[in-house]
């Protein structure tokens, strides 16, 4: 399997710069190894790129493509505190939320769209323990927000 940095290339995805917290909180925590970052959400440009609920404002594609958007943030985290996406050894967990409409249960459908990219760039060392859940409302309105638990090389 390629790098992760030759798989982002090849994918045609480019790391955008870790977002500033919005909140008294920080982008990681690294302990040893271990990097757990804070929820991700689908920031573009400075921007909250997909607003309101899966199911009403959303359709399930654009919250898989939000899902997806979180995910490209969250490998930006992670490269940061791993020193470098190729550093990236493991991916263990992936939690994603889902803003959603009263009645949608699509979820797990939402949360492929963060997991999809992760396996694309990660390969076997991205498949992953995960979590979708349904929320009423994200900080931001954001439609999805996800957060990753990394392993760093030593």
């Amino acid at each position: 399997m390629s790098k992760a940095s030759e798989r982002l290339a090849e994918l045609g995805v480019t790391l955008p710069p870790v977002p500033k917290p919005v909140a008294a909180y920080v982008p990681f925590v690294r302990h040893g190894q271990l990097c757990i970052l804070s929820g991700q959400v689908p920031i573009r440009n400075g921007t909250v790129a997909y607003t309101g609920q899966a199911g009403r404002e959303q359709s399930l594609e654009a919250a898989q493509d939000a899902a997806r958007l979180c995910a490209i943030n969250a490998i930006a985290v992670g490269a940061e505190a791993a020193g470098g996406v190729d550093r990236i050894e493991r991916v263990l967990k992936v939690v994603v939320y889902v803003a959603s409409a009263n009645g949608f249960t699509e979820q797990h459908l939402v949360a492929n769209g963060a997991s999809n990219l992760i396996k694309d760039v990660f390969g076997e060392a991205g498949a992953h323990a995960r979590v979708a859940v349904g929320v009423a409302k994200l900080p931001l309105d954001a439609t999805v927000e996800v957060d990753v638990t990394f392993v760093a090389a030593p």
